[in-house]
């Protein structure tokens, strides 16, 4: 749980409040879980909701969102051309110390968008099933696995520009 938590804060100390949030909650609503689903579905359903209302009462943060870097599409379906090398983004680590790259990968999820960050922690950091993490967020797989591969994308354009930064 902390380390969900961590991950969608960003912060030790945001996770710390978050992980409090989250087991005063599941304390005072033990009783209204009905077990339609597994018990740790149902904790970091609670763990997730605590996350995301922390974030909407800190929105103050003034941070650059990460919507640039998805790919937009012209009338005939095709991508339209954008100036980012996703390619870029994979050989990153060869570019950035390890330390860096990982607060910089946090700086990143807490840029993306609740929804697009949500996802892929649940799936890529937390190696949840679809089906699960879909549960855990109540929406579709399908909602669910576009979230992720967005997510990505934005995660990817953001790392290229910083590579390109790093590298020059």
């Amino acid at each position: 749980m902390y380390r969900l938590s961590l991950r969608l804060s960003g912060n030790t100390g945001d996770a710390e409040d978050i992980l409090q949030e989250t087991f005063l909650q599941v304390f005072r609503k033990l009783s209204s879980f009905r077990g339609e689903s597994k018990f740790g579905t149902w904790l970091f359903r609670v763990a997730t909701n605590a996350a995301l209302m922390y974030r909407r009462k800190a929105n103050s943060r003034a941070t650059e969102p990460l919507d640039r870097y998805v790919p937009e599409f012209r009338s005939d379906g095709r991508h339209k051309r954008i100036d980012v090398d996703y390619s870029a983004a994979a050989r990153i680590e060869a570019t950035v110390h390890r330390r860096q790259l990982s607060r910089m990968l946090f700086d990143a999820l807490r840029r993306l968008p609740d929804s697009y960050r949500t996802a892929v922690v649940l799936c890529d950091l937390e190696e949840m099933t679809s089906p699960d993490a879909a549960a855990i967020l109540r929406v579709d797989p399908r909602t669910l696995r576009q979230r992720v591969h967005r997510g990505r994308l934005m995660l990817r354009g953001y790392l290229d520009s910083v590579a390109r930064k790093e590298s020059r």
